[in-house]
């Protein structure tokens, strides 16, 4: 099955990514149709053998079972002549269907870490440029691009931007991506902002049925869980959450666009997903030719509130939003046991843990002084186009929280004024919460070493917060992101000025900000760079996405512990 649904999926995206002659197309679409009815045959086969050779149902069962759902769905919109599954019988969704099987196939042969051993790090990063690579082919194909196709240089930025929830583009995926095209960038986005690794180990489980015991070490280390029996629950609550949220959005997104501005709902759905997908993984993706400062959205301040609410949540962390889910249903099942069942309900002593409540408290206080900056600086630039107060304050809050990482701009970057644009700057610099899908070096470490410079002065040996002491190890951590930050940017801002010196410096240094912090934001100067140019911010996306620190741990990591401890000195300063 493996290889028949492997020769099925190459099968589809030869027909939809690289045929352009009408002859062959329309032999490789007869061959879709019949692969397509084959393998779902020898799916529902499979999973009914199983099934009754088993006498029992586990967790591969149950993946087994929702593909033959889906299949099922799908065989029946297409024999039947119902207008409610005629969205269904669409092409596409065969497409789909097929790549549900592979999916489930591959899944099957992910868990092949038993055979061989990475260092999980190591794994990590190359997981990365795996998927860069894939996604690189794919958008090279004939039929990715509409206007001009994409070279090799220009493809590789695209989905290394992707890939690392970036958003800097060197083309308009408005108008030079097919519908191919903006699918790939989409899936790109949705893999690489959760981690392909956290994918693979979900899929893993899901279809094969269970982990190793070495398998749940090396993705214990992967998510940075020390209890083994949590690391499953772990993968399944950051994709359940994702994906939950995504949907919520989507729907929020869906009902706050006009139905005029798409030709069909099939439009209106794609762009519905497209952007809950790209806000949530801070992406900064979009399909509106200008962005949201296209003047259908530009002033659809209902659909910016819905981007923002997205964007923010996926900038908390999945710990954050778990937190605040369990607390929530802590609370409603509190509330049916008191009021239906009459029972007495035990409130817990620690509803949110220390780490939650740092990262809202730090976040609450960027957000809103961000937000009232950028209104009190923006009067006489970029708010003087608003009609009212309400929508100086909108465009005021989702510029100001969308430079942190999203990297959406509902006002041309080049018209703010010279303070705000610093603002900015420093902004995608500071970036989200830590275990978020977005980027810079985190807020949590810029506020560590605030408070560090005041225990400091204050002539303490220690930072001390809500009742804790912190560690110095998180101490020492931050203060080694921020200087590998700085390195970083330099680095590339220098090699920038070499390689394009034609184009002023400022741009160059908010290019290179954005694409370490992976926000997006762009001055317009990324499609004019030469291809050692695009190289250099190529390189500069995959670092501060993967992480400085996580390189240099990755390959220069010493495993040998030492059983002396030298006598400590103290340096002058």
């Amino acid at each position: 099955m493996f290889y028949v649904s492997m020769i099925c999926a190459l099968t589809v995206i030869a027909h939809v990514g690289y045929i352009t002659d009408p002859v062959m197309a329309g032999c490789t679409k007869r061959a879709i149709y019949c692969m397509f009815y084959g393998v779902s045959l020898l799916e529902v086969l499979r999973t009914g053998s199983y099934l009754y050779a088993s006498r029992k149902i586990n967790v591969s069962q149950y993946s087994g079972l929702a593909v033959v759902a889906i299949l099922f769905l799908i065989i029946l919109a297409r024999l039947s002549s119902s207008p409610w599954l005629d969205y269904f019988a669409r092409d596409e969704w065969m497409y789909f269907g097929i790549g549900v099987i592979f999916l489930s196939e591959l899944s099957k042969s992910t868990l092949f870490f038993d055979n061989f051993y990475f260092n999980p790090t190591i794994l990590f990063v190359i997981s990365f440029i795996g998927l860069i690579l894939v996604g690189t082919l794919l958008l090279m194909l004939p039929r990715t691009s509409l206007v001009a196709p994409l070279g090799f240089v220009d493809a590789l930025f695209m989905s290394t931007s992707a890939v690392c929830i970036t958003g800097l583009t060197v083309t308009d995926i408005s108008t030079n991506f097919s519908l191919f095209g903006q699918t790939v960038i989409l899936i790109l986005m949705q893999v690489g902002g959760l981690g392909i690794m956290t994918f693979t180990g979900f899929f893993g489980y899901f279809f094969s049925g269970g982990f190793s015991y070495k398998n749940q070490l090396m993705f214990g280390e992967i998510l940075g869980q020390n209890k083994l029996n949590s690391v499953i629950n772990t993968l399944l609550t950051i994709i359940s959450i994702t994906l939950l949220f995504e949907l919520i959005g989507a729907a929020f997104i869906f009902f706050s666009v006009k139905e005029s501005l798409f030709d069909n709902v099939g439009e209106r759905v794609f762009f519905s997903i497209f952007h809950s997908v790209s806000s949530f993984c801070n992406a900064g993706f979009t399909t509106m030719s200008g962005g949201i400062s296209n003047e259908a959205f530009r002033f659809n301040y209902s659909f910016q509130m819905v981007l923002a609410f997205i964007f923010i949540l996926g900038g908390m962390g999945f710990g954050t939003v778990y937190n605040f889910y369990t607390y929530i249903r802590t609370q409603v099942q509190g509330l049916i046991k008191a009021v239906i069942q009459k029972k007495h309900f035990v409130h817990k002593a620690q509803s949110f843990s220390f780490n939650t409540k740092f990262i809202v408290l730090c976040n609450v206080v960027v957000m809103v002084l961000a937000t009232i900056s950028y209104y009190l600086m923006e009067q006489r630039h970029s708010l003087m186009q608003e009609g009212n107060s309400w929508g100086e304050w909108i465009t005021a809050f989702f510029m100001a929280n969308s430079s942190r990482s999203p990297g959406f701009n509902s006002v041309d970057i080049n018209m703010v004024s010279v303070p705000s644009l610093i603002m900015i700057t420093t902004l995608m610099w500071i970036g989200v919460a830590p275990g978020s899908t977005g980027g810079g070096v985190k807020v949590t470490t810029v506020a560590l070493a605030f408070m560090n410079i005041i225990a400091l002065a204050r002539g303490k040996d220690s930072i001390e917060i809500f009742r804790r002491k912190i560690a110095a190890e998180s101490v020492n951590k931050a203060f080694a992101i921020i200087v590998l930050s700085v390195l970083a940017i330099t680095f590339s801002f220098i090699l920038l000025n070499v390689t394009d010196p034609q184009i002023e410096m400022i741009p160059l240094l908010f290019e290179s900000i954005s694409a370490y912090a992976t926000c997006g934001l762009s001055m317009g100067v990324t499609p004019l760079l030469s291809p050692a140019g695009k190289f250099i911010l190529i390189f500069t996306m995959f670092v501060g996405r993967v992480g400085m620190l996580t390189l240099l741990v990755a390959f220069i990591k010493n495993t040998k512990n030492k059983s002396y401890i030298y006598p400590t000195e103290k340096l002058l300063f």
